[in-house]
């Protein structure tokens, strides 16, 4: 995962959601620009039973 964001997944919820809502229109498009691994994202915060939400584009 990329040094620059959050390796905490209480962490990395909120910085995901905020990127979400302010600068992404999804998950996938989100992951691409930042060079991020989707799949880790998702196991990642799965971990913590949030779950991406792609009609509210967020994690929940």
């Amino acid at each position: 995962m990329s040094a620059n964001i959050p390796n905490d997944p209480v962490m990395l919820l909120s910085y995901m959601n905020t990127q979400l809502r302010d600068n992404y229109p999804s998950l996938e498009e989100l992951c691409a620009a930042l060079d991020l691994d989707q799949k880790v994202i998702v196991k990642k915060l799965g971990a913590i039973d949030y779950v991406y939400n792609e009609s509210q584009n967020q994690f929940e």
